[in-house]
C-alpha cells in the first residue's frame, strides 16, 4: 500500500471512530433542535453523556444511547405536500433509540409521500416501562419522561404548523416496539400535560389526530408472565394505558412470530380500542419477526407501508 493511500485510510478510520463516539446527528441538510427551551422537566441527576452506536464487539449502527437532552428533527414533505405531519417514535425498549431503522428510514418513506416528518429523539433509558434483565422484572418509572417529550413535540408541531406547511388538524404519530407503546401512551394521555407548561406550545393540543403502532410492546398486562402458562386469551391492557372514546383512530400491525413483543400486544390494544368505540384497523402476519421496519423482504409483511397509505386515505388524512 502506498504511503499516501495508507495515510488516507488511517484518517478515514479515525474519523469514523470519532463520529461513532459522538451524539447522533441527522443527515446533511437537517438540523435537530432541543424541544425544551430551558431545563428539561424531571431530569435525572448527573446523566451519562449521550453516545451513538452499539456496545463494543457488535456491528456498528446508529442507535442513540443515554439521551438526556431530547431533540426533534424536521423532514419536509417532498413534492406534493399533503399537509399531513407525523411525529416518529423509534423503538429500543426505552433503553436506546433505533434512529435509522425506525427513524430516518421511516421519514424518507413518509416525506416521499408528501408527509412532513418530525423525528423525535426522546429521553432514554428508563423513560417508559422497561425490562430490567438483571432482576427479571418490569420497571415503571415514577414519571414517564418519554411521554412528556412526545406531548411537548405534538404541541410544537402545531405551533409551527404554518411555518412547516402543516395542517394542525392532521398531525399524527407512528411508533415501533417501545415507540408503539409511546404511541398508545400519547393517544390516551392528552387531556393535560404530564409536566408543568412552559410556553405557548403547551397550550396547544397534544392529542394525535391519528396513531400508527407497529409491533408495539409493553401494552399487554400479561406479557411478563411465564410464556408456558400465561393465559393468551386474557387480553387486558397494562394499567398505565386506558383508552378514551376520543382517542385517535389507530392502525396496528404485527407479526405472529414476533419473539420480542408477541401478537397479544396488538390484540389487547385492539380489543380496548373496540370497547372504547375508537376506529381501529389491525393487520397480523404469520411471519415477519420483530424490528423489520422498511427493510426489503419477500414476506407479505413488507407491504405494510401501502396499507398505511391506504388507511390514511380512508380516515381523510390524504387523498385516495
Amino acid at each position: 500500500m502506498k504511503p499516501l493511500t495508507f495515510a488516507l485510510c488511517v484518517v478515514i478510520a479515525l474519523s469514523c471512530e470519532s463520529a461513532h463516539a459522538d451524539t447522533w446527528q441527522p443527515s446533511p441538510g437537517h438540523s435537530q433542535v432541543p424541544i425544551w427551551p430551558g431545563a428539561v422537566p424531571d431530569a435525572i441527576p448527573n446523566p451519562k453523556p449521550e453516545s451513538v452506536g452499539p456496545p463494543p464487539g457488535r456491528d456498528w449502527w446508529p442507535r442513540a444511547n443515554d439521551v438526556s437532552q431530547p431533540t426533534m428533527t424536521v423532514y419536509a414533505a417532498v413534492g406534493h405536500n399533503t399537509g399531513v405531519a407525523v411525529v416518529v417514535f423509534p423503538g429500543g425498549g426505552y433503553q436506546f433509540l433505533a434512529m435509522d431503522l425506525e427513524g430516518t428510514e421511516i421519514c424518507d418513506w413518509l416525506t416521499s409521500r408528501g408527509i412532513t416528518c418530525v423525528l423525535l429523539k426522546y429521553r432514554v433509558p428508563g423513560s417508559g416501562p422497561w425490562w430490567d434483565e438483571e432482576n427479571k422484572r418490569r420497571v415503571y418509572p415514577k414519571v414517564q419522561t418519554a411521554l412528556q417529550d412526545a406531548q411537548r413535540t405534538l404541541g410544537l408541531v402545531r405551533q409551527h404548523a404554518a411555518e412547516w406547511y402543516v395542517n394542525p388538524h392532521k398531525v399524527g404519530v407512528i411508533g415501533f416496539s417501545a415507540g408503539g407503546h409511546l404511541v398508545a401512551a400519547v393517544s390516551t394521555h392528552f387531556a393535560e400535560r404530564s409536566y408543568a407548561p412552559v410556553d405557548a406550545a403547551d397550550k396547544l393540543s397534544c392529542r394525535p389526530d391519528f396513531a400508527i403502532a407497529l409491533y408495539p410492546g409493553h401494552l399487554w398486562a400479561h406479557e411478563d408472565e411465564d410464556r408456558a402458562t400465561r393465559d393468551q386469551t386474557a387480553l387486558s391492557l397494562r394499567p398505565d394505558i386506558t383508552l378514551r372514546a376520543d382517542s385517535p383512530p389507530t392502525f396496528l400491525l404485527q407479526a405472529e412470530d414476533d419473539p420480542v413483543d408477541t401478537v397479544e400486544e396488538s390484540l389487547a390494544y385492539y380489543v380496548a380500542l373496540q370497547k372504547a368505540g375508537v376506529p381501529a384497523e389491525m393487520h397480523l402476519y404469520a411471519q415477519g419477526g420483530h424490528g423489520f421496519g422498511l427493510r426489503p423482504s419477500k414476506l407479505p409483511v413488507a407491504q405494510w407501508p401501502r396499507l398505511v397509505e391506504t388507511w390514511l386515505g380512508t380516515i381523510g388524512m390524504i387523498s385516495q
